[in-house]
């Protein structure tokens, strides 16, 4: 388990490039035949990759989850980036397609994850959050999902959002969880930029090519900084900074969010002219 402490607004602005990878970037997620963890200390969220091959891979508990199962006093959303899977949670058996969504309750006992083929593995990506109630299972599709169109042409930020893990499609304590999807010809993600200090975020980057990269941008209104960031990488965002993002092709994201309250546009907006 890869644990990541909180940092500061105040040290982070004296990051170098080096440092600011090593505290908020989260590589190598999706690794073979393994369950890859990174245990984050804003809002205690855990990120994950799990690729099954031949066998199926059991989420097991850890040291710093601190109970005997994994969701004993946690919830779990899972998103599937890769080829057809199946996860069984205590006995019930849900297959995920691309872009399918499965949320997993506390008191959860039992959760292995297997690829339909192992020559085309799935790529689960998991975020869990603490909490307090256990609210059903739930499979969330595509068409589930709440589906918002933003942006304009103009501004190079037509993108399609989709809440799976929202308060109008399936209940959560804290977690929500959905994916944007920038469209052709549009590069930037969530511009105005703007914070929310009651929550933190995590985003993941997909879909993209080898050679595409995203610029993502976050610290301060007024002290930005940016990370360079390939396929299937991760970025932790504390509630001060900011999170945005350009492309240099197309590329999508999975976003989690976990903190106070699930009111998705509870959002402090930062003016283009007070970014520095």
């Amino acid at each position: 388990m890869d644990v990541r402490q909180v940092c500061s607004p105040l040290e982070t602005k004296g990051f170098d490039t080096k440092q600011l990878r090593a505290n908020f970037l989260v590589e190598d997620l999706f690794a073979p035949g393994k369950i890859s963890m990174a245990y984050s200390h804003l809002d205690r969220t855990i990120v994950g990759g799990v690729v099954p091959l031949a066998g199926a891979l059991q989420l097991e508990s850890n040291k710093q989850i601190g109970s005997e199962n994994f969701l004993d006093r946690r919830e779990i959303g899972i998103i599937n980036i890769g080829a057809p899977g199946t996860i069984e949670a205590d006995g019930t058996s849900y297959e995920l397609a691309p872009r399918e969504c499965l949320y997993l309750p506390m008191g959860t006992v039992s959760v292995t994850f297997a690829s339909a083929n192992a020559g085309a593995p799935a790529e689960f990506y998991f975020i869990s959050t603490p909490a307090h109630h256990a609210y059903p299972a739930m499979k969330i599709t595509e068409d589930d999902a709440n589906c918002l169109e933003l942006g304009t042409s103009s501004d190079a930020n037509v993108r399609i959002l989709r809440q799976y893990i929202h308060p109008d499609v399936c209940k959560s304590c804290q977690l929500v969880m959905g994916i944007t999807t920038i469209l052709d010809g549009s590069v930037w993600n969530t511009m105005p930029c703007h914070t929310h200090d009651r929550r933190s975020e995590v985003y993941l980057y997909f879909d993209m090519t080898e050679e595409t990269r995203v610029f993502h941008f976050m610290g301060e209104p007024t002290e930005t900084r940016h990370l360079v960031m390939k396929e299937k990488q991760a970025v932790l965002s504390p509630g001060w900074s900011i999170h945005s993002g350009a492309g240099t092709g197309r590329y999508s994201f999975i976003w989690s969010m976990a903190g106070d309250n699930q009111d998705f546009t509870d959002m402090d907006f930062v003016a283009m002219k007070d970014l520095r």
